[in-house]
């Protein structure tokens, strides 16, 4: 059989409806309210025009909005489309435009306006809705457009006229859902999922901790089995990372627990209040402020109901990790490896020798260039995710073939760049990503791991680590870091002497350039561009 997420979700509601599904802002909401909400908005997009097939993007913060809007089209059929609510202009054109969206979902007074800019320019654009008040902009940019084409404005709060039923149309299983994923190059790339692939990979089947759900009896009999653990998701809805981990705790039948805004005090303030159990940050971007919120607090703030705090979509450094053990040493710390293109690929370890490694696992392998698989330790090659993958990139059949080729043996894998190797025990040593790779003189080096050294710095708060041009050795090792605040910045001289503890003596950088902001996206993906144009302003 083939899993729909939206008849996932129902079996979940049916067996466990009393069980607290959502927490934001203090107030709960239950499984059983919140699902004739969500049919509700289902019924609200259906009769402005939205049926199978149709994509709609969400243009929103975290809100109780956007939950009920994603399960609402995904119940008829609809494909979402994340939208990162920080991109310019012409980034936010390009991908309303490349994911045909033919609605739009929006909320905030700043970005309505910027919408208004753009709804002449979107030919696949037949509705607005408009959470809360609509904008003057907005409204006179909507209506007729040139070439006789309409643009309706619709009022989200309509939802509360609908019928309550879930009177919808026959799922298969193979809907598509779509994840925009920016990476740290280009523009964004439309991820292609089929519903029961993405059950049986970004989320586990319905089951982190153990075998995966094979039918929706057994999920309805063992989510009535599973603890209502308390999950509060610190990154935006809108990053891969979030989404997988909301889907996976609806399966368990857990409660979420959303913020607005990743605001590192408020999450912890508010842990005795929602009586969190868990979190998900993003890497060190999350990861570091969180820490220092939580050392701050220490003492003050009940910590009690907390026990695990878990990273995705982000290398997380060890030396952040250490400092959450501090504040409380029981904590559970785990760090996801996976991404857009692949889903949950299992937890990565640092080793005993400071290697990031994958425990041996039937989900990757590592590849050479011609993508024959590589069984010698130590050999550097790609790394491969295997199993359920996507479809493809969105409208994009050559990257679709670069990123997802099929091997000689007729095994479809899934190819983005990230460099390792096989461990003499099995598991797979993670380097990083092949195209942050900087060559100084022969020697690799790559930039994830001098900027996991970098966060271990008392001085420094963030860092990424970029090439510059090097007249001896064609590239060097710049090191791009904001000074944590009340610290005095070190010299270079200091921080490669840090750096030399734990790193090669060829992967210390060999410059440092300060910046008041280590720019990143706001699910804390790193701006390689930016850091690069920054570094080689002050090296030429």
């Amino acid at each position: 059989m083939k899993f729909n997420l939206a008849t996932v979700f129902e079996t979940v509601a049916d067996a466990v409806p009393d069980r607290v599904l959502l927490s934001y802002d203090g107030e709960g909401f239950t499984y059983a309210d919140l699902d004739l909400q969500i049919n509700q908005v289902a019924h609200l997009l259906a009769a402005h025009g939205v049926g199978r097939d149709d994509k709609v993007a969400l243009y929103l913060k975290n809100s109780v909005e956007h939950v009920t809007a994603l399960l609402g089209m995904l119940k008829i059929g609809a494909v979402p489309v994340n939208i990162n609510y920080r991109y310019t202009e012409p980034e936010l054109e390009y991908i309303f435009d490349n994911s045909d969206s033919a609605a739009i979902i929006v909320e905030l007074p700043e970005h309505q306006r910027i919408l208004a800019n753009l709804v002449s320019k979107l030919p696949e654009l037949r509705t607005v809705f408009v959470i809360g008040d609509v904008t003057d902009e907005l409204a006179a940019a909507v209506g007729e457009q040139p070439g006789g084409r309409t643009v309706e404005l619709v009022d989200f709060a309509e939802w509360a006229e609908q019928s309550t039923e879930r009177d919808f149309p026959e799922r298969t299983g193979e809907e598509l859902y779509l994840i925009y994923t920016g990476g740290t190059t280009g523009y964004p790339k439309g991820v292609m999922w089929q519903h029961d692939d993405f059950f049986r990979k970004p989320i586990s089947g319905g089951n982190p901790y153990g075998p995966p759900r094979e039918s929706y009896e057994e999920l309805a009999r063992e989510v009535q089995n599973f603890p209502s653990l308390s999950f509060l998701i610190a990154a935006p809805l809108m990053h891969g990372a979030a989404s997988y981990s909301l889907f996976t705790f609806l399966s368990l039948g857990g409660r979420l627990i959303l913020e607005r805004d990743f605001d590192p005090e408020k999450i912890v303030a508010n842990i005795p209040r929602d009586q969190t159990q868990m979190i998900l940050i993003v890497g060190d971007a999350m990861g570091m402020p969180l820490v220092e919120e939580m050392e701050r607090r220490a003492g003050e703030v009940d910590f009690s109901t907390l026990f695990s705090i878990a990273s995705g979509g982000a290398i997380w450094s060890k030396s952040v990790r250490d400092r959450f053990l501090a504040v409380k040493p029981e904590l559970m710390l785990r760090d996801n490896f996976g991404a857009s293109e692949s889903g949950n690929d299992g937890e990565i370890v640092l080793d005993e020798n400071g290697n990031l490694k994958v425990p041996d696992t039937a989900r990757m392998m590592v590849v050479d260039e011609r993508f024959n698989r590589i069984t010698t330790p130590n050999e550097v090659g790609y790394i491969a995710r295997v199993g359920n993958i996507p479809l493809g990139y969105y409208k994009d059949p050559e990257k679709t073939a670069r990123t997802f080729p099929t091997m000689e043996d007729g095994t479809r894998i899934s190819v983005l760049g990230d460099m390792g190797y096989v461990h003499d025990d099995g598991g797979i040593v993670f380097l990083g990503r092949g195209s942050q790779c900087i060559n100084t003189g022969g020697e690799k080096v790559y930039a994830e791991e001098v900027e996991a050294a970098l966060h271990g710095h008392p001085a420094i708060s963030d860092a990424l680590v970029v090439p510059v041009p090097d007249a001896k050795y064609g590239q060097a090792v710049a090191a791009v870091v904001q000074i944590a605040e009340d610290e005095t910045e070190p010299s270079l001289e200091e921080v490669q002497e840090f750096c030399r503890q734990s790193l090669a003596r060829y992967k210390v950088p060999r410059s440092l350039v300060v910046v008041d902001e280590v720019r990143r996206t706001p699910a804390g993906k790193a701006d390689y561009r930016w850091a690069k144009a920054a570094a080689e302003a002050v090296t030429a």
